[in-house]
């Protein structure tokens, strides 16, 4: 496995949950890490903020960046990564993971919340990539990952949360097109997708999960720092699966990643 240190790794919502975990799992190697999310005043419902993941960041021996960004606002996003390139002398990985989540059937989705999900998951993952591709184009081993998961259009998938799964599946569709036009520029283009649900502050949207009946953030963290370590011109265009990443990495023992060992796990959204 290579090694994240000197990259510079853009990453969205990376003020907790999985982006955080994979921004200190990247700090390890000395990684500079531009946290570019909404939150940079505390809140007691939603803990974590630019500033204290910058702190965690400068703490696992990384060099943080704490930008304050609405990916809605293109803007705020084309703003934020000039002044990373220019902090950091360019970019490296571009980690799309910040999305919006509303699980609610279609005469239960208000459209403030059809919309809400479409301007962050879909459109804001294009407008990260695409304000960050001149950067990318200058990297030794640019890569781009969609925290987003495999194309199933069972309709299973849709019935219960039909707006949720379009605006879900419009980053999964960034992955299938950006990485066959950005294939000739070397640029790697790939999504990562938990086998099971994560502890996350999302899972309040779960009607019945338990965090004992979930894996933690690190398992995510870990199975994207193997595959942004890997050379770009060789893989890219994969729907890649946490544990499936790291079985390639020779990694076989999983309860570590669990939030209570032993206990059985939920299946994540979206797999069969």
């Amino acid at each position: 496995m290579g090694t994240l240190a000197g990259k510079t790794l853009f990453i969205t919502g990376a003020s907790r949950g999985i982006g955080l975990a994979i921004a200190l799992r990247a700090a390890r190697d000395g990684a500079n890490i531009v946290i570019a999310a909404k939150s940079s005043v505390a809140n007691p419902k939603l803990p974590g903020t630019i500033h204290s993941a910058a702190a965690a960041i400068e703490e696992a021996g990384g060099h943080a960046l704490p930008l304050k960004v609405d990916i809605r606002e293109e803007e705020q996003v084309r703003a934020a990564a000039a002044q990373a390139a220019e902090h950091f002398g360019g970019i490296d990985i571009v980690v799309n993971n910040a999305s919006a989540i509303w699980l609610a059937g279609t005469a239960e989705t208000p459209m403030k919340r059809f919309d809400l999900m479409q301007q962050v998951n879909a459109r804001g993952t294009f407008l990260v990539t695409q304000s960050c591709l001149p950067y990318l184009k200058q990297a030794a081993n640019p890569h781009v990952l969609m925290l987003s998961p495999p194309l199933n259009l069972d309709p299973k998938w849709f019935a219960q949360h039909t707006a949720y799964t379009i605006a879900k599946y419009g980053m999964s569709l960034c992955v299938l097109g950006m990485s066959a036009e950005f294939a000739s520029l070397g640029i790697a283009v790939n999504a990562l997708w938990p086998r099971t649900v994560v502890a996350t502050a999302a899972i309040g949207m779960i009607d019945g999960v338990k965090p004992e009946q979930c894996r933690t953030p690190d398992i995510v963290a870990d199975a994207a720092y193997a595959i942004l370590t890997r050379p770009s011109r060789d893989y890219t265009g994969h729907f890649a699966i946490d544990d499936e990443v790291l079985r390639d990495e020779g990694i076989t023992d999983f309860d570590r990643y669990a939030v209570k060992p032993g206990t059985p796990l939920l299946p994540d959204f979206f797999l069969d």
